[in-house]
């Protein structure tokens, strides 16, 4: 089985003072503002793919250490995970060089270790993360609340 999801994006000018929208297929979410100075500098209410990437990253993230805890015979009352996405100049182009996720989870039942070898295991296996395994530096920071 297979799904396919779209996003659509309109840009206007040249990179450095042009700009552009993105819209998902779905309609939830339509003409969000991107420029090159919102990926380089200050976002000034506009978003860019890495912001995009990590909103990606990070719910993908957390589908997966779902799926990890109940294997290990929990559930997940709250999972909240930030994924921070790199871009940075390398020589004469740019590059997303690293997502960092970091979680807090709270999981009634389940220990530190059993915690954070979830975390690492859905990290490492989420379809996002492999889509970036081997190009982008990956790393989670797990906690587990109480």
């Amino acid at each position: 089985m297979e799904q396919t999801r779209s996003a659509t994006a309109t840009w206007q000018g040249d990179l450095a003072s042009g700009s552009g929208k993105v819209s998902g297929g779905t309609g939830l979410f339509r003409d969000l503002p991107v420029s090159w100075t919102a990926r380089t500098e200050e976002p000034g209410g506009q978003t860019s793919p890495e912001e995009l990437l990590a909103a990606a990253h990070a719910s993908c993230f957390n589908m997966a250490l779902s799926g990890n805890v109940a294997r290990a015979g929990h559930r997940a009352e709250s999972l909240r995970t930030t994924a921070a996405v790199s871009f940075t100049k390398v020589g004469d182009g740019w590059s997303v060089s690293r997502s960092e996720l970091t979680v807090r989870g709270r999981v009634p039942g389940m220990d530190e270790a059993a915690f954070l070898e979830a975390a690492n295991g859905a990290k490492d296996g989420c379809p996002i993360s492999r889509a970036l395994a081997g190009n982008v530096e990956l790393s989670v920071d797990a906690t587990l609340e109480s």
